[in-house]
């Protein structure tokens, strides 16, 4: 059976992707380094026509090589999807690698060599594609998008643009006890919402779709797995699947930073059982 597969980086994307910031830009105590950089997910063959800028890779980013390929990269999907865009994107983070502890992505965000370098990228992106759109994911993406704007390169574009709440944002914003899940929920699809009246009819669809709100939460039936063709060839098809597969494991945080479990999801274990004797 043929599977579409990424093709990785050629033309203004390949001098990125060889040379790029390391720990000497990225602090060891505020960003995973030791997991590599991790690029974008989405087409690179001028096809785009919408820029999602997210924040940073975790867990199944660092196995995928890809980001936003977790749950909150499967509600991205749905989002994109209630626009007909379900192919013609391509994502970037605000952050190479993945932040580590609290507040480490607000003390750098305005990090000379880490703005430098995401400028760049955004650069490549609005000048090589056919950009109509650009919709940042939480506060720290909106600041990344704020600072480019400013260049020349930003002052340039003309793609319509708008900030959402982060896809993990319920789950985050409940944990200080200051909001509920649901209504961080309802705070999610209410500001989801605003970027599909703002953005349905100015981007081109890859297939029509009729104006579709969200509810008050994010439901099971609201996720978009993640297509092969975003992914690296020969990974398995459960790593862009809805199940939660990948976690961070260890008795302490040392251990946990140094540690990725993968799992293979039970309704993918296809082999043979073998019966006690």
């Amino acid at each position: 059976m043929a599977r579409e597969f990424d093709p990785g980086y050629s033309g203004p994307y390949r001098p990125l992707v060889e040379s790029y910031p390391d720990e000497s830009v990225y602090p060891l105590d505020s960003f995973r380094v030791e997991w590599g950089p991790i690029f974008h997910r989405g087409r690179l063959d001028g096809s785009a026509r919408v820029l999602v800028i997210g924040q940073d890779p975790a867990t199944h980013e660092a196995i995928t090589r890809r980001i936003l390929v977790g749950e909150a990269g499967q509600r991205t999907q749905g989002l994109l999807a209630r626009l007909g865009i379900t192919r013609s994107y391509v994502l970037i983070n605000t952050f190479l690698y993945s932040v580590y502890g609290q507040g480490g992505g607000t003390r750098h965000i305005a990090d000379q060599g880490i703005a430098d370098y995401r400028h760049r990228w955004i650069d490549a992106v609005v000048q090589d594609q056919h950009i109509e759109a650009i919709i940042s994911l939480g506060q720290l993406a909106d600041q990344a998008y704020t600072a480019w704007k400013k260049t020349p390169s930003g002052t340039a574009s003309t793609a319509a643009y708008m900030t959402v709440r982060h896809p993990t944002y319920p789950e985050s914003a409940s944990r200080t006890g200051s909001i509920t899940k649901a209504e961080a929920f309802q705070k999610l699809c209410d500001s989801w919402n605003l970027a599909l009246d703002a953005l349905h009819g100015v981007v081109t669809p890859d297939a029509p779709v009729a104006l579709r709100h969200y509810g008050s939460t994010i439901t099971p039936a609201d996720l978009a797995p993640i297509p092969d063709v975003d992914l690296p060839a020969g990974l398995p098809a459960w790593m862009g699947d809805l199940d939660a597969w990948a976690a961070r494991t260890g008795v302490d945080a040392q251990h946990k930073r140094a540690t990725i479990t993968v799992t293979v999801p039970t309704r993918f274990r296809t082999w043979p059982v073998l019966q006690e004797p």
